[in-house]
């Protein structure tokens, strides 16, 4: 969580607009750096300001700046339909922050191992990062970057994470992508549409050709 909320923290801090949301961990102020004037907790369980069905957002079209979400579409049973819904209340270059658990690292074998607890975060289906582009970028949204961290073992006793705190630095240079945690940051995008307007120009007539006239001919016309 101190990761995350340190990433968190660095991204919300620059973005601007007028409405935020957060979805997901409604203990965490996740928006708490962030300087839009009306921020709301969002959910479908816990101490939030809207309660509500994730698949069915009770909020306008084109209404929200930026959501971000915590951990949320790998604990949910229709994440397709959550994506969705965020895609139709965010704005126009509405921007959208994703963390989850990586599948590709540590922390995700642990989640297949044979003796693994079933609860919280192990009884989640983890997303990669590389699934959740192919979403997102069918929903029109252009994903900016990725970040990874959380490389060492998942431990619980601050011994063990001291032990293992060398795999931090190895991991950000040498398998960054194999982080037990990521931060995805995706911006909306809507391409222009171009009218193809009816060409108004008409052909005009050709005009006659001048020729010249001698004085005799204009001394009989006269």
């Amino acid at each position: 969580m101190a990761w995350e909320q340190a990433r968190i923290d660095s991204v919300v801090a620059d973005l601007f607009g007028y409405n935020a949301i957060q979805i997901g961990l409604p203990e965490r102020e996740l928006l708490a750096h962030n300087r839009i004037p009306l921020r709301q907790v969002a959910g479908d369980s816990g101490q939030v300001d809207i309660l509500c069905d994730l698949r069915h957002l009770p909020f306008a079209a084109h209404s929200i700046d930026l959501v971000v979400m915590a951990h949320v579409l790998e604990f949910h049973d229709d994440p397709h339909q959550i994506l969705r819904e965020v895609e139709r209340i965010l704005i126009p270059e509405g921007e959208l922050l994703i963390t989850g658990f990586n599948p590709i690292s540590i922390w995700g074998l642990r989640q297949r191992l044979p003796n693994c607890p079933h609860g919280f975060p192990w009884n989640g289906h983890y997303l990669s990062v590389l699934r959740l582009k192919d979403w997102l970028q069918l929903l029109g949204f252009e994903v900016e970057r990725s970040s990874f961290g959380c490389y060492s073992p998942p431990c619980t006793h601050e011994r063990w994470l001291q032990h293992w705190q060398f795999m931090e630095a190895a991991g950000n240079r040498w398998w960054n992508f194999a982080g037990g945690v990521y931060l995805l940051r995706a911006i909306k995008r809507v391409h222009g549409m171009r009218l193809i307007l009816p060409s108004w120009k008409q052909q005009g007539s050709a005009r006659k050709a001048l020729s010249a006239v001698s004085k005799k001919e204009r001394e009989q016309h006269e």
